[in-house]
């Protein structure tokens, strides 16, 4: 017989027993659209993460952070300033390196008054990603323009839902910055009143005893030092500027990356810290510069203590292991998120290995339905078998026609369960979207149907219905014809 022939037998075969054939695809349909729905869901999560890391530029860069001092580390945690910034911008490979710059401001805008944060960086790092996809493509005009960024943090800070009407209107930001002038001011005061303390307190016929001199030595620097740092906490001075915003971004919130409320020009953070030492009320902070010698240095107290991350811009193909063994040579910890994705695409081999059994199951479950379906068939064409072998048909073709009844079974089943799968999906995306927008959640779609999976899905329901077809098929071709026919 021809494979025509078979298909047209088989097709026949299946029209005669409608409602069983029908109930038998039906379980085929249900065990292909949950197979689809599991590995679409993983696909749409990784197309997600892969665009993700794709249209946010991760995959060239690389994160440097100082190594943290444990009690048996024998010499001095390497400091992750601007000496270090240059020395890692020239390593083989590195396209650019920029610091972490965020200081903590109180901003004015749409009359609300609220404290955030705000990060500065240059124009350079400002036209490469994340930050161009966040402002599209918006620029700073120059190093120290008064202008800024706002991101969808700062909307939701000052309770304003549409962004796009702060563009162009003035924001003032200001902080509280400790000045020299008040520390010293602290520690000279008034100068005859201070004379005058000092007679009164010490006793001058003693000052030929050594301790008694080490006494009031100790005593009186410990005061000036007292006075120094209260200065210096607690007297700080207040700057103030007045900026205009050029952009609103809020593109990149749906990936949840870290991004400060609000986005400045360096020379807007460089006036902000030469207003001052660049100490906060943090006592650390004070005691870190005191021990470094440079809290009189230009650049203040921040740049002494160095930075806490600096972000490095690779070249497309370059070896991010061997940039990550320099790194880790100069006294720092590095973090590439080139190999955090081939990490992450390991999980999902996992992660669609898991959901396939799943369905998998499922569809073997309605191979049983196949199986019982078929066993069935052969009993109620008993007469049949036996008419098409007396009339020449041999056993492989008796096999052939009940393996390609099976596999009929399982083609009409998983071409509709590919359809009833997508279907699902794009209802169920549709409600999980509304839920996320509620949630304020990031909105993506956790669903794709790629080609190959259409593919895959036809090529098991077909191979699962006839696997499950075999038994049968072999049973029927050993039918024997004289004792079907004399059966009927």
């Amino acid at each position: 017989m021809k494979f025509n022939d078979l298909v047209d037998l088989s097709i026949g075969s299946l029209w005669r027993i409608k409602l069983r054939a029908a109930l038998t695809i039906t379980g085929v349909v249900i065990a292909i659209a949950t197979f689809v729905a599991m590995l679409s869901f993983a696909a749409g999560n990784q197309r997600w993460v892969e665009n993700a890391y794709t249209e946010l530029g991760l995959l060239t860069r690389i994160n440097v952070t100082p190594k943290e001092k444990t009690p048996a580390d024998s010499v001095e945690a390497a400091i992750l300033d601007r000496r270090a910034l240059r020395t890692l911008s020239t390593l083989p490979g590195v396209r650019m390196a920029y610091p972490y710059v965020e200081f903590e401001v109180t901003a004015s805008a749409a009359d609300t008054q609220v404290t955030t944060e705000v990060r500065a960086i240059s124009l350079e790092v400002m036209r490469i990603k994340p930050f161009s996809t966040m402002v599209g493509g918006v620029v700073f005009s120059s190093e120290d323009a008064r202008e800024a960024v706002v991101t969808g943090e700062f909307l939701k800070k000052i309770g304003v839902k549409d962004g796009e009407r702060l563009v162009g209107e003035k924001i003032v930001i200001s902080t509280r910055v400790s000045s020299i002038d008040s520390a010293l001011a602290g520690v000279v005061g008034d100068p005859e009143a201070e004379m005058a303390d000092i007679f009164g307190r010490v006793a001058f016929d003693s000052l030929a005893n050594p301790g008694y001199r080490g006494r009031v030595l100790r005593r009186e620097l410990g005061d000036r030092m007292s006075r120094f740092v209260d200065g210096l906490l607690n007297h700080q001075v207040t700057v103030a500027d007045t900026l205009t915003v050029i952009a609103v971004g809020n593109k990149i919130d749906q990936y949840q990356v870290p991004v400060s409320p609000v986005i400045v020009p360096e020379g807007i953070a460089r006036r902000f810290s030469s207003s001052g030492v660049g100490v906060t009320n943090d006592p650390a902070n004070l005691l870190t510069a005191l021990e470094s010698g440079t809290i009189f240095s230009p650049g203040g107290a921040d740049d002494s203590r160095g930075f806490p991350r600096v972000t490095l811009e690779t070249e497309p193909q370059a070896s991010h292991a061997a940039i990550i063994d320099s790194v880790e040579a100069l006294g720092f910890k590095a973090f590439s998120f080139a190999e955090e994705f081939k990490q992450v695409q390991r999980f999902f081999i996992y992660y669609y290995f898991g959901l396939g059994v799943i369905g998998l199951i499922a569809l073997a479950t309605a191979s049983l339905g196949i199986a019982n379906t078929m066993i069935m068939s052969i009993t109620e064409r008993r007469r049949e078998i036996g008419i098409l072998k007396s009339l020449g048909a041999d056993e492989k073709e008796i096999q052939l026609a009940f393996l390609v009844e099976s596999g009929t079974i399982g083609a009409v089943g998983a071409a509709v369960g590919i359809l009833f799968g997508w279907v699902g999906t794009r209802i169920v995306a549709a409600v999980l979207k509304i839920i996320m927008q509620r949630q304020e959640m990031p909105v993506f779609d956790p669903f794709t149907l790629p080609v190959w999976l259409v593919f895959l899905a036809l090529a098991f329901g077909i191979a699962v219905s006839m696997a499950a077809g075999l038994y049968p098929a072999s049973r029927a071709a050993r039918v024997d014809p004289v004792e079907a026919l004399r059966g009927d």
